[in-house]
């Protein structure tokens, strides 16, 4: 990161919107150290967690030990809470949701949590109950604090992370961290009525407040070294957002056809923890996503998704094209059997 500092404040005040009104502090967020009868040591604390539903309290007491390991867990207003792992030179900030998290298996985090620890990143994780988009007053403060306290100016590499919600709040935050890299997964650049009337989606959402600070993600990513979006160029609404992320250094990534929940997906397969590992290392290019996004010819899901959408569109031929591509590289009797099928029908005959 370049010494941005004495810039960002600036920055954050003529992009974000008025600080005024606000007490700001120098002093950083205080991260929970281990004590000299208890110094640290490479081993990892293993957290068990509930067998059976999991109640929100449990799993906020939880993520409050987990920030507590090796930095901090801090309430921000009744929404919002930011749970810090301190590690290495590199800094992770992610936007997750609380109902994401409850919604896993016994002892799993999100996956960001797990590549952060394995790679020796330091780690910052928003959470959000609810779905607020981070248009909380509390959330912005803290924000603000960072900023004042130079926090981001500690790292070497600061990566702004989400997907869908999470990716609005990391382009939109991204200002705060002159010289950073986004990955935004599905982003959405405001759901403000005068400004997105198209986006029939969130309609809760739309009451929310998009023009005051933090409002406008596009603008928000000035002082960024590199944006990333990602999304399906045939999900018309989504693609209608990243068309608005128009500068420079924005690179939108085109994963088609692979459904509603691209993050999901992509994890599915393997290649959404290597686009984060490479915009981490610095390396995170459109030709190298390119070459990670070939992986998708052995997955089944993706080869579903596709198949199925062909048949939606009654396209015989193309869903046989598919079936005999799929065949002829993996082993795939389901890919075999719809074949077979299509050829018994007649339907290939058809011109």
């Amino acid at each position: 990161m370049p010494p941005s500092c004495p810039l960002v404040r600036p920055i954050v005040t003529r992009i974000a919107g008025t600080t005024e009104g606000r007490q700001a502090t120098t002093e950083k967020p205080e991260r929970s150290a281990p004590t000299a009868m208890n110094p640290p040591d490479d081993t990892k604390t293993e957290i068990a967690f509930p067998t059976t539903n999991f109640e929100r309290g449990v799993r906020l007491d939880l993520l409050q030990q987990v920030g507590e390991d090796s930095g901090y867990f801090e309430a921000l207003g009744d929404s919002h809470w930011a749970v810090f792992n301190e590690d290495g030179s590199t800094l992770v900030i992610s936007f997750d949701r609380l109902e994401d998290i409850q919604a896993l298996e016994p002892g799993k985090m999100p996956d960001v949590f797990g590549q952060a620890t394995q790679n020796g990143w330091s780690h910052l994780s928003l959470i959000s109950e609810g779905d607020t988009w981070y248009r909380d007053k509390a959330v912005f403060a803290y924000m603000d604090r960072l900023v004042d306290a130079c926090f981001f100016d500690e790292y070497d590499q600061v990566v702004f992370y989400g997907t869908g919600m999470g990716a609005y709040a990391a382009t939109a935050f991204s200002v705060t961290a002159p010289g950073c890299t986004v990955l935004a997964v599905q982003p959405r650049a405001t759901l403000s009525p005068e400004m997105a009337i198209w986006e029939t989606r969130y309609r809760d959402a739309r009451r929310l407040n998009f023009t005051d600070r933090y409002g406008y993600a596009p603008d928000m990513t000035e002082g960024t070294k590199k944006v990333f979006t990602l999304h399906d160029p045939y999900n018309s609404l989504d693609a209608m957002h990243v068309a608005l992320f128009r500068k420079p250094y924005v690179t939108p990534l085109k994963a088609p056809f692979i459904g509603e929940n691209i993050g999901k997906s992509l994890a599915e397969m393997g290649i959404l923890s290597k686009l984060l590992k490479a915009a981490c290392e610095g390396k995170l290019t459109e030709t190298l996503y390119n070459r990670l996004w070939r992986e998708r010819r052995s997955n089944g899901n993706y080869l579903r998704w596709i198949m199925r959408a062909c048949a939606d569109a009654g396209h015989p031929q193309r869903e046989a094209m598919i079936c005999r591509s799929v065949i002829n590289r993996i082993r795939a009797p389901g890919f075999r059997n719809h074949l077979a099928r299509l050829e018994k029908s007649g339907v290939l005959d058809k011109t």
